[in-house]
């Protein structure tokens, strides 16, 4: 286990000028909540988003970036006129080139990489290879670029330091030198709530509406990952996440319910210890812990009250009623096992499945089916180049919204 996440220094001494691909999702908007109680270490140089130009329009009127993006053109012209009209000097830039150019810019120290799908891929490749500190909480950089990214995160030199709040822990608590991890480290134990329907029956999964779906019991996320929650498809995705994170053979990763959510992750060590991080379920710490490392600093969120604390508890996957509400955990080591190239066939299959869900057009039981059979039917080709990742997740979306037609909703 050699990952690329110890490599620099704490950093520079002057402020450091922060990029934000995904600025109005729920990350980006937690990401500028730490900054702004931090306005003598952080410089929001640049905001990214997709298509919510009102409340990127709020966020650089309030942070003043050097630099805005919005994918459409014309949308791109409509928010450069209001920040004029508003006195701002940002510049406003388009299309997902402009997502690229603003990862690899010469003046930017940080990247948070947190646009949602494999869309935030080429600019997370590219904030890697200008050898940025390179904050990741989009999952798809490393479920569809695997071995390939992290190859780039070496040869540019970036230091990577995961956001989710699971691959956070796991990193808070493993040794400080990463070669001594496969002589002390036995397993890593992730960590999952259980969703909204942990304790649903799991006959009743073909009447879940998307808005049960979306609404988890601990955590405030986006639509998509939190219909990934509910199927647990993105315990699926960190267990992929992990083994490339931290090198880690899959065998060697474990996934636990803790219905709580209070401890994010663990480490088991060799000797029989293990050491976990725990803290109140918000993404706060972990982007303020990526944000200041080695040091820490304040992120706003609530302190654990251990004299109060509820108790915690754990359940196991390999209970039945679990299989059957959570298929599609199992297929992130029947993935990993698979040809190089199937984690991004997987990922693209459930991206297509999870749009068909929200849009009512597929049920919330066919998700597994669309995944399953998709990661079956597609042989993985070229996965050594960002052409090659792009045309395999293009054939896998094709074919998964084909499989999807031939459900009956």
């Amino acid at each position: 286990m050699n990952p690329a996440c110890l490599t620099h220094p704490s950093g520079p001494q002057h402020r450091q000028r922060i990029a934000i691909l995904g600025s109005t999702g729920s990350i980006g908007t937690s990401t500028l909540d730490v900054l702004a109680r931090h306005p003598e270490r952080f410089e929001v140089f640049a905001l990214a988003a997709g298509r919510n130009v009102d409340r990127l329009l709020a966020q650089c009127l309030q942070f003043r970036p050097r630099y805005a993006a919005v994918l459409e053109p014309d949308a791109a012209q409509a928010l450069q006129r209001q920040l004029r009209e508003e006195g701002l000097a940002t510049e406003v830039l388009a299309g997902a080139p402009a997502m690229v150019q603003l990862a690899a810019h010469t003046e930017v120290d940080a990247v948070m990489a947190a646009i949602v799908g494999v869309a935030g891929l080429p600019p997370a490749l590219a904030a890697a290879r200008a050898g940025k500190r390179l904050l990741l909480a989009n999952k798809e950089a490393l479920v569809v670029g695997g071995h390939y990214f992290m190859q780039q995160v070496r040869e540019g030199g970036a230091l990577l330091l995961p956001i989710d709040s699971e691959h956070s822990a796991v990193f808070q608590s493993l040794p400080e030198d990463p070669a001594s991890w496969p002589r002390r480290v036995e397993k890593l134990i992730l960590t999952a709530s259980g969703g909204p329907f942990r304790l649903r029956d799991p006959a009743s999964l073909a009447e879940v509406t998307p808005e049960q779906a979306c609404a988890h019991p601990n955590w405030s996320m986006g639509r998509k990952i939190s219909v990934d929650s509910a199927t647990m498809m993105n315990k699926a995705l960190e267990v992929i996440e992990a083994r490339y994170l931290f090198d880690m053979a899959p065998e060697y990763i474990e996934v636990v319910i803790h219905p709580q959510s209070t401890i994010h992750s663990m480490v088991q060590f060799r000797d029989g210890s293990v050491v976990a991080q725990l803290g109140s379920p918000d993404m706060r710490v972990p982007i303020a812990y990526g944000l200041s490392w080695p040091e820490r600093i304040e992120s706003g969120a609530a302190r654990l009250d251990f004299r109060t604390l509820a108790a915690m508890t754990f359940e196991s996957f390999e209970d039945p009623l679990h299989q059957r509400r959570f298929p599609c955990m199992a297929l992130a080591w029947q993935a990993l096992r698979g040809p190089a190239g199937s984690t991004a066939i997987l990922n693209a299959a459930n991206e297509v499945a999870v749009e068909l869900f929200l849009q009512r057009r597929l049920r919330f039981d066919q998700i597994h089916a669309v995944n399953a059979e998709t990661l079956q039917r597609i042989e993985p080709q070229d996965t050594d180049s960002l052409e090659g990742l792009l045309a395999l997740d293009a054939q896998a979306r094709q074919q998964a919204l084909a499989l999807a037609r031939t459900l009956a909703f």
